[in-house]
């Protein structure tokens, strides 16, 4: 038995990456990855086939934070049978997964920040630059999610 998590931002080269290979970074320390399987993909088709945006994939590396091979795709509606929680970077993303799923009536989607206690986006770095924010952000929100599913996986 195993947990899936998917990320979706809106084109699968920043935002969504980072917070796949930071929980798949929190979860390996954590001697957890058995249990946890993780992946990203994105909303829209802009990026498909991309790999990660290099300034995102530089502020990964500084961070001490392993990333693998990985190529943007998108969501599809089988995605969400597929996963048992789906977490979007913004509200726009929630709107969009919303409209391709065909609505959320297992309460799957979620915000990332939303771990952290608060409704607010995950800063997009495409436009703001700043991925010393974004990283931050995604940080908190994977080191929340983390916490919450192991208070939720050992309480069963």
């Amino acid at each position: 038995m195993s947990f899936k998590t998917l990320f979706v931002c809106h084109g699968n080269i920043c935002r969504s990456p980072m917070a796949q290979f930071v929980m798949e970074d929190i979860v390996s320390k954590a001697g957890r990855s058995d249990f946890y399987k993780i992946d990203s993909k994105a909303t829209s088709t802009e990026e498909i086939g991309n790999p990660p945006y290099p300034p995102a994939r530089r502020k990964m590396q500084e961070m001490g934070v392993p990333m693998r091979a990985h190529r943007a795709t998108q969501i599809t509606s089988d995605d969400y049978a597929n996963f048992d929680l789906i977490v979007g970077m913004d509200r726009a993303n929630i709107i969009n997964m919303n409209r391709i799923f065909g609505g959320d009536p297992d309460n799957k989607i979620h915000k990332l920040r939303e771990f952290c206690g608060v409704n607010a986006d995950i800063d997009d770095p495409w436009y703001t630059g700043d991925f010393d924010t974004t990283y931050n952000q995604v940080l908190a929100g994977c080191k929340a999610l983390f916490t919450k599913l192991e208070e939720q996986t050992t309480e069963k």
